[in-house]
């Protein structure tokens, strides 16, 4: 049979491991079957109640050859007769309990007779062994006072109530020298527990080989108290190299170990193992603890299964396991990483409805969740919290909340949090706190402050990087200064550094802004940071003739070899320059590959009532090419008889545009009054401007006669 260490999954961690044998000797097979339980606890003489209808004495074989012996349960009061001539033989006594009026003469002589008497002596024996010298000689002279008559009994409640991983080994060559053992594996498990308990996992691995060698056959107690111990000391390999022994020795796990081994395999990578043993867990109703779901929810996290993690979480609600502060902080870290702060928020309400305060792993969890997400408000009030409570910042905590300014302009609160992190002892900048200060000023052309922050950046002994190099080049393109963007590439050169696809894209995106006159300038760079995007913007440059379809070539090689998250921002530089040249074809012919390589989607939507043109996702040359297109498509429409729909609208969405610091409704608007065109904005829908069919027709008929 199987011999578990304990029966709930907590219990690999207790005092008392269970010792179990089968029905013949210590060598005998883990899987055996029939068996009696005789349990061991620490329980004071008053507090101790046997069955009055358990009545045999017992001698000392029968003890020692009992099938199974365990230290959860009762033990007969039997000890051992100082008179008896034989070593190990046991006085026989009624186990039947008689009252005994305290106020006797005799009460005291009933006492020491008792085994409870005889318990708490060993446990002080135990307690005497913690405090010795790691010797034979010491040693034997503490254990001298159990009398030569010792038990196996005792011999187990001694060690198991030990701690002196130095001593234990002593102590069982002691009792092994003296005592003709029975179930040996019961004394080698308890001494393999004292070793636990001081998570000594090399000592636990060298006693098990001596097991081995003196032909003591492990059982289920002994594994699972190496696995837990494995377990404790954070090496779940071991624990998982240990588990997978198991079958040779003829051990079958039981639910608690399998239980142990999701957490244990889920810690050593193995994450198809540790979903198959959840998936039986859950088939079976396996009990786990939060360890275990700690673990779960981080082996999803970490595999970018977020909703796998709150999965786990409700199961672990429904099963009525408690979260702690350990499950809640690794959910909101795992939220943190899905960049899902509104969930995160959620967690935290819900752990502090639940009467758990929050720790600096919560906090740090929270503004990572909060500053990846972009919610500035929650990510400063977690910031200003921590610094009231006196928490410490690192640097890592500081980037986040920087690249978060930084991606929403939010330069004021950036420079409090540098003044805060450059004040605080634990913090040192790195170059990642750099690149953020120098993104802000950069996205607002703040030339002075970015050149600041630059050579406050080498002085503390941090070349540029590519991030700050590409920041510095989109700060001198929106300032106009077209000569310091060229010595920004050099100095990139110089440094050995390789132009990548947005070092690209942000040159092309300074030409869109530059004065036809210094365009050839910045061609030079480009040629030499991209040949591809260079032989495409020679053509726009240069003005070069295009013929046989040789510049829809170029353009396509050109995205064939760039990355898909880079493709619709050169696209959009691209049909801005063409704009900005005034080279209308080229520019349609960059917004047909756009739609035909689904660069750009969704730009059209038609229903039987209405037709609509999406702009908000171009820049504003692209957006007014599209429109172009769009108007030119309408005019097709009618010249082949068609009919338009009731409805005609134009979406540029609302808000500030990130191509524009006017708004692409406004230069929508207005480029529709140019034109004469019928739509006007929608007064209950922002950013939306619409016509009838009947004005639409009139108008787009009018456009012909005057073309004609």
């Amino acid at each position: 049979m199987a011999y578990n260490i304990c029966s709930s999954p907590s219990s690999l961690f207790h005092d008392f491991p269970s010792i179990s044998s089968s029905s013949t000797s210590s060598s005998s097979s883990c899987s055996s079957s029939s068996s009696r339980k005789f349990k061991l606890r620490n329980l004071s003489s008053s507090s101790f109640q046997p069955s009055h209808s358990n009545s045999l004495a017992l001698n000392s074989k029968t003890l020692l050859h009992a099938p199974q012996v365990s230290l959860h349960e009762p033990i007969s009061e039997q000890i051992p007769s100082e008179g008896n001539s034989e070593g190990n033989s046991l006085s026989s006594y009624k186990s039947s309990r008689i009252w005994v009026n305290p106020r006797s003469p005799r009460a005291k002589q009933l006492e020491r007779k008792s085994y409870d008497a005889r318990y708490t002596s060993l446990v002080n024996v135990a307690n005497s062994l913690d405090s010795c010298n790691p010797s034979q000689e010491d040693v034997s002279l503490v254990l001298k006072n159990l009398g030569s008559r010792v038990l196996e009994q005792d011999a187990v409640t001694v060690i198991n109530n030990m701690s002196n991983s130095l001593v234990v080994p002593f102590v069982l060559r002691y009792f092994q020298r003296r005592i003709k053992t029975t179930r040996e594996a019961i004394l080698y498990n308890v001494t393999l527990k004292v070793f636990r308990k001081n998570r000594d996992m090399d000592a636990i691995e060298k006693m098990f080989d001596e097991m081995l060698q003196r032909g003591v056959r492990p059982d289920n107690v002994t594994f699972s108290t190496i696995i837990s111990c494995a377990r404790l000391c954070s090496v779940p390999h071991k624990a998982v190299e240990w588990f997978e022994k198991m079958p040779s020795f003829g051990c079958e796990p039981d639910e608690v170990t399998y239980s142990v081994m999701i957490d244990a395999y889920g810690r050593a990578g193995n994450i198809d193992m540790a979903l198959r043993l959840y998936d039986r867990a859950r088939t079976e109703s396996w009990r786990l603890d939060t360890v275990t779901f700690s673990t779960l929810i981080k082996m999803y996290g970490l595999a970018g299964n977020y909703d796998g993690c709150l999965n786990v979480y409700q199961e672990m609600k429904v099963l009525g396991v408690k979260p702690n502060m350990v499950i809640y902080n690794t959910l909101l870290d795992a939220m943190g990483r899905a960049k899902r702060p509104w969930q995160a928020k959620s967690i935290f309400t819900e752990m502090m409805n639940n009467g758990l305060s929050p720790n600096w792993v919560t906090y740090a969890a929270l503004l990572r969740a909060y500053g990846r997400g972009r919610y500035s408000d929650d990510a400063l009030f977690v910031y200003k919290e921590m610094r009231e409570k006196g928490m410490e910042m690192n640097t890592h905590l500081y980037n986040t909340l920087l690249a978060m300014c930084a991606d929403l302009g939010l330069a004021d609160e950036a420079f409090k949090i540098f003044e805060d992190m450059k004040s605080s002892a634990t913090c040192l900048c790195d170059s990642w706190t750099f690149s953020s200060l120098i993104t802000i000023y950069s996205c607002s052309g703040n030339v002075s402050d970015a050149e600041r922050i630059l050579n406050e950046m080498m002085e503390s002994g941090f070349e540029p990087t590519i991030f700050v190099l590409t920041s510095l080049v989109q700060c001198y393109g929106k300032a106009g200064r077209t000569d310091d963007v060229v010595k920004t590439f050099d100095q990139l050169l110089d440094l050995g550094i390789s132009p990548d696809d947005r070092f690209c894209g942000c040159l092309l995106n300074v030409m869109t802004q530059t004065p036809k006159e210094e365009l050839f300038k910045l061609k030079d760079c480009v040629d030499k940071a991209n040949p591809k995007l260079g032989s495409v913007v020679r053509y726009l440059v240069e003005g070069l003739e295009e013929s046989d379809g040789e510049f829809r070539k170029e353009a396509s090689e050109l995205f064939d070899s760039i990355a898909d998250e880079v493709k619709k921002p050169f696209c959009n530089s691209l049909i801005d320059l063409c704009v900005n040249l005034n080279l209308m074809d080229l520019a349609c012919q960059l917004l047909d590959l756009g739609l035909t390589r689904e660069i750009y989607t969704d730009i059209q939507t038609k229903s039987q009532t209405q037709w609509s043109l999406h702009l908000k996702s171009l820049s504003l040359g692209a957006s007014l090419t599209a429109l172009h297109a769009w108007i030119n498509d309408l005019s097709k429409v009618l010249e082949s008889g068609e009919d338009l729909p009731p409805v005609l609208g134009i979406n540029t969405g609302h808000g500030k545009h990130r191509y524009s610091e006017k708004g692409l409704a406004s230069v929508v608007e207005s480029h529709l009054n140019e034109l004469n065109a019928p739509f006007h904005e929608a007064p209950d829908k922002a950013g939306w401007f619409l016509t009838t069919q009947v004005a639409a027709k009139s108008w787009l008929e009018s456009r012909e006669l005057v073309t004609a």
